[in-house]
């Protein structure tokens, strides 16, 4: 199993560009598309509406956008998501779920927040989890107008590598670690280099009003303390309060448990010993795996004999498998928020 920032990741800067995405049993992604670049559509896909010419600040410096893209690839591991969102299908992306062997289509287009947007589209796979990087070769026969890079690990390098095929959008300028952005900043970022700023508005405030209706609809959430985490290598790994995981369920209104973040030390997760498996005996656990790590965690008495669990308040939320409310909670977008939110308000019961 992995701890994504969005996905999958095996070493901490990988594994917070996908453990975003969260915890997942399985090893790296299997490819969306095939394994030789896929030869351009003469017809491209619908293009962004909005006002051009638009320059873009980021983390690598200025980007300006001079028309309105048709060919959209995807870099950062949730970015399609945003782009989607925003009425546009991209033809490249990155793989960030491993793909069950011989399944087709790829998982990763088949999300319930994305299939319908997606449709018979089948972007071509650029990166999948766990890849030193982006495939340049693919990504060049793509012909891409626009490259967004937004929640992505790459560096300059990469970056300017990118550009040299495309115009490129790298991550927020206020960014100073990969993955630290909040979902409401690169959800702006990536509207704004599509032309569509007001419709990312839009869609940010309608998200923030699905959380503020949750809160409303249930007071009794802010007096109590919660914490989602994930089964890692037979240990208990709990997210921390600035993890988009954290971040979502604060954003319900339950109180965060800070403690995690002092021992986490600037990480998005933390893998507790056994003598500190008391930090995450709080009023409600959030359990992010698939079926037989749950019923792993299920068996292993630290975690059977905390209070929270012996009360019954705990949610087992599937990750890759099933409804994939963790999926959705570990990629906080545009798509998957508003599904995230509605299935954790019904997990507490």
């Amino acid at each position: 199993m992995l701890l994504h920032r969005t996905t999958v990741m095996k070493s901490w800067r990988r594994l917070a560009a996908t453990l975003a995405a969260t915890v997942v049993s399985v090893g790296l992604l299997a490819g969306c598309g095939s394994d030789s670049p896929a030869e351009p559509s003469d017809n491209p896909p619908a293009t962004a509406a909005g006002a051009f010419p638009v320059t873009v600040e980021h983390a690598f410096g200025s980007t300006q956008i001079t028309k309105a893209p048709q060919r959209v690839v995807s870099v950062g591991y949730t970015d399609d998501q945003a782009i989607l969102a925003l009425g546009i299908k991209p033809v490249g992306m990155v793989d960030q779920y491993p793909n069950p062997p011989g399944k087709t289509p790829d998982i990763n287009t088949q999300w319930p927040w994305v299939k319908d947007k997606w449709g018979d589209s089948r972007p071509e796979v650029v990166m999948s989890n766990g890849d030193s990087g982006p495939n340049y070769e693919k990504i060049a026969a793509l012909r891409p107008d626009l490259i967004i890079a937004v929640y992505s690990e790459i560096e300059r390098a990469a970056f300017d590598r990118l550009s040299r095929i495309a115009p490129t959008v790298g991550r927020t300028k206020a960014e100073k670690e990969p993955f630290s952005a909040q979902w409401q900043d690169n959800a702006l970022h990536i509207a704004k280099a599509l032309g569509k700023a007001d419709e990312g508005t839009r869609l940010v405030r309608d998200i923030q009003g699905k959380l503020d209706a949750a809160r409303k609809a249930h007071p009794e959430f802010a007096n109590q303390t919660a914490v989602p985490l994930s089964w890692f290598k037979t240990s208990v790994a709990p997210f921390t309060t600035t993890d988009v995981r954290g971040r979502l369920v604060t954003g319900l209104g339950f109180k965060g448990a800070t403690e995690i973040d002092k021992i986490a030390d600037g990480k998005f997760y933390t893998v507790l010993s056994p003598e500190r498996i008391d930090l995450i005996d709080v009023d409600h656990i959030f359990v992010i795996n698939d079926r037989a790590d749950q019923e792993a965690l299920k068996k292993f008495k630290l975690f059977t004999n905390l209070t929270a669990v012996k009360k019954g308040k705990v949610s087992y939320l599937l990750d890759s498998e099933g409804p994939a409310v963790g999926a959705a909670m570990s990629q906080a977008t545009l798509l998957s928020l508003p599904y995230a939110i509605d299935e954790l308000v019904k997990s507490v019961g």
